[in-house]
């Protein structure tokens, strides 16, 4: 839509301009069309300022001054004119394959509810550590604060901040580590892993940053074992942060390592949580660059490392052990098509019903083969996807 009202409003073609000024146009006219808070002067001339201290010609310092005077006597109907002339899914903000496979799975009004979530900010979402607070504590400690503050929809531990937009670090409870930032969806998805019992063992086989590591962490029982494997060296220290500021770092086993790499030599695991690398298509709105930067062979391309993962965890997994797997992407690819590949492949493992471990708030999120299934925007959750599979 941006590059639309530049060709509008401007001679030079938009192949032939310089990346530089094509993001300093786009950067004002943002401004102009949509930050109401900004006045008109204050975004010309502060973009203009941008593209002097950027060292550009002058030349290039005046085309932009003249584009963004002459958006800024338009006003926003130009916007609501480039939009009504824009194919469905550029006026949605999407990309074409992604658009039309929403359209064709959900339906027209479904389809532009999802797109309009991906353009709006998250509202920030707290995990209670229950080891040093409970939400009602922390629910008073923001109200105190003067931070406006709910309980979540659907986890137990959530607690949801509308309209803050500081940084985390600054709200109350953060350097004590009463809570964790993290997306109802997510946390829904660490309790598909219970229950835990006493001197079970555990194993998350794709911590990342150790969102749902502490969350399994804080709820392990007296002599249970939890291992996190992680290979990147730097999710690997920041899952050692996150798990320190919990009080959590004593009740994990950390493994710098792939999945592939663990051994079942030291044992097998009663429950394996897989929350696998994906497309992420389901946070589309905490990234909004990764419409344009994922294709349909991407989709392929994480479902074999996916099947890969499920097989290196059964290899792994107990009799009668538990086996979640999930995904912050809501196409089909990534999910169903791997858990019917993966039990198709694997006949000792049968699908059990999520609804049945998690909290009766949480069970309209479970369809009729048992998944979670959660879509962006929708009660303000991420877009997740988990099965829960248990062997025989």
């Amino acid at each position: 839509v941006l590059d639309a009202i530049i060709g509008r409003f401007s001679k030079h073609p938009l192949a032939a301009m310089k990346p530089l000024t094509r993001m300093a146009l786009r950067l004002g006219i943002c401004q102009l069309l949509l930050f109401d808070r900004v006045p008109p002067s204050a975004a010309v001339n502060e973009t203009v300022a941008a593209v002097k201290k950027m060292r550009q010609p002058q030349w290039l310092v005046s085309f932009t001054n003249g584009v963004l005077r002459a958006v800024a006597r338009s006003g926003r109907q130009v916007l609501l004119d480039i939009i009504k002339d824009l194919p469905d899914h550029e006026a949605a903000n999407m990309p074409a394959w992604l658009f039309e496979r929403w359209l064709a799975r959900y339906g027209r009004q479904a389809t532009l509810a999802l797109c309009r979530a991906a353009d709006q900010p998250p509202p920030l979402t707290l995990r209670v550590n229950p080891l040093r607070s409970t939400p009602k504590a922390l629910l008073a400690a923001m109200e105190q604060a003067g931070i406006e503050a709910r309980p979540g929809h659907y986890a137990p531990q959530a607690v949801l901040l509308p309209s803050f937009q500081g940084p985390v670090s600054s709200l109350p409870g953060y350097g004590e580590g009463l809570f964790l930032v993290q997306d109802e969806a997510a946390q829904l998805v660490s309790l598909l892993v219970t229950p835990l019992r006493r001197a079970g063992r555990y194993l998350d086989g794709c911590a990342g940053l150790g969102g749902k590591t502490s969350h399994l962490a804080a709820l392990l029982p007296e002599k249970a074992a939890l291992v996190a494997v992680e290979p990147h060296a730097g999710r690997l220290q920041k899952l050692r942060e996150n798990l320190e500021r919990l009080g959590l770092g004593g009740r994990v086993e950390i493994v710098a390592s792939e999945l592939a790499g663990l051994s079942s030599r030291a044992g097998l695991f009663d429950a394996i949580l897989i929350d696998a690398p994906c497309s992420g298509l389901g946070v589309i709105r905490r990234h909004p660059d990764s419409r344009w930067t994922r294709s349909p062979e991407d989709l392929r391309r994480y479902r074999a490392t996916q099947l890969g993962l499920l097989s290196q965890a059964a290899a792994l997994l107990a009799a009668g052990g538990v086996l979640v797997y999930a995904t912050c992407s809501i196409e089909p690819e990534e999910n169903d098509s791997v858990v019917a590949a993966f039990l198709e492949e694997h006949k000792n493992f049968n699908k059990t019903d999520c609804g049945t471990f998690l909290p009766a708030a949480a069970r309209s999120l479970v369809d009729a083969d048992g998944f979670l299934r959660t879509l962006p925007g929708r009660d303000e959750l991420d877009g997740f996807f988990a099965a829960r599979l248990q062997k025989t």
